[in-house]
């Protein structure tokens, strides 16, 4: 466990990257109202050395009376930046019926990651399916409208190939305290890929963090989609017990520098979001109001590890959320950082006093980093 004089640098520094103030909107949703965003991807750099985001259009649309009764996740888009994320421009979207398969239609997009690597690129889409259903015994408690989320894999050999590239089943899980899982994100080490996730149980009561490693065959180029999956992991991060003790689910894992006070230190952060009810609660009237998080509408936080201990988690946010939005329900989730030699680049959906979350994005300069850290 670090000592609190270096925690507290890390806390400098993740305000300073998740500036909510000095953000910019990258992406707006479809319309500027309450339901609507764009988000829950992540920012890569290709091998031509652009910018490519990738993320999902979500309309309005409750899960409680069946997504037919909305549109909700409705569209993966990528789009490409060619000036270091100054301005961004749509590649191509892929709608639910081109991700569903011949079993299981898609009911809704949810979140979504792109990866280049040995001339592939590698797009990892979750989705929520019908014509799955739950175990036998648990049957009746799925929601008329609903399905089962689970995680695929389109692999192609360019960009613009992913648009008629198979969907390949990647990971689901049968298991009714995880049966859903959804919003991958990725970590790459030593040759390593671990492929971390959200999960929910039948009952849809909480949002947990998981992950598993990814071994990739790539000698049959973009053709091959074997994939093994190995060691999948559904609790090394417990949910919290304050203002995340409903869901706890992490969006990001960064490498900080080793640099200044870190010289010698092996450390991981991880972004997450969390919140203190699954739907939103009514307050005390003479209490302190403040935002609490819900499902939809989370906070963020704030954890590190040491050495890629992934089972030995310190939160730096314990009793409260470390990032919360200064407009509308104070929403600030799906954080993203990709870490460039210039500096680093944070996005993030941020709530809006119209009741919309656009990806937002921050740019934190590599002197700033450097400083904090000193």
């Amino acid at each position: 466990m670090l000592d609190r004089h270096l925690q507290s640098k890390l806390v400098d520094l993740s305000r300073l990257l998740i500036d909510q103030h000095r953000a910019k909107v990258i992406v707006p949703p479809h319309l500027p109202n309450s339901g609507y965003w764009f988000g829950g991807g992540n920012l890569t750099v290709g091998p031509d050395g652009d910018f490519y985001l990738v993320g999902r259009y979500r309309n309005e649309g409750d899960s409680r009376t069946g997504l037919v009764a909305g549109r909700r996740g409705l569209e993966l888009a990528v789009f490409r930046s060619r000036d270091q994320g100054g301005s961004f421009e749509k590649v191509f979207c892929l709608s639910k019926q081109d991700l569903s398969l011949p079993h299981a239609p898609v009911l809704s997009i949810e979140g979504v990651a792109i990866r280049f690597r040995d001339q592939m690129v590698d797009l990892f889409v979750s989705t929520e399916k019908d014509g799955v259903g739950y175990p036998a015994p648990l049957a009746s408690y799925m929601k008329p409208g609903t399905g089962v989320w689970s995680i695929d894999r389109i692999r192609s050999d360019s960009v613009e190939g992913l648009m008629q590239a198979p969907v390949a089943p990647l990971f689901a899980s049968a298991d009714p305290a995880t049966i859903h899982v959804k919003d991958p994100f990725l970590y790459e080490c030593d040759n390593t890929l671990l492929l971390f996730f959200c999960s929910h149980p039948f009952s849809w009561t909480c949002s947990n963090t998981g992950y598993l490693k990814i071994n990739n065959d790539t000698s049959e180029g973009a053709s091959s989609h074997r994939v093994s999956c190995s060691g999948a992991n559904f609790d090394f991060f417990p949910r919290g017990n304050v203002w995340d003790v409903a869901m706890s689910r992490g969006t990001c894992v960064i490498d900080i520098p080793r640099v200044g006070a870190f010289s010698d230190h092996n450390v991981q952060l991880m972004f997450y979001d969390g919140g203190e009810c699954v739907r939103d609660l009514d307050q005390h009237a003479n209490s302190v109001s403040r935002p609490r998080g819900y499902s939809c509408e989370e906070l963020g936080g704030v954890a590190y590890f040491l050495d890629r201990q992934w089972s030995r988690s310190e939160r730096l946010s314990k009793h409260e959320p470390m990032f919360v939005s200064p407009f509308g329900t104070g929403c600030s989730r799906y954080v993203d950082v990709l870490n460039r030699p210039e500096g680093m680049y944070a996005t993030w959906q941020q709530a809006q006093e119209d009741g919309s979350q656009p990806l937002v994005c921050h740019f934190l300069p590599r002197s700033e980093i450097e400083s904090a850290l000193s």
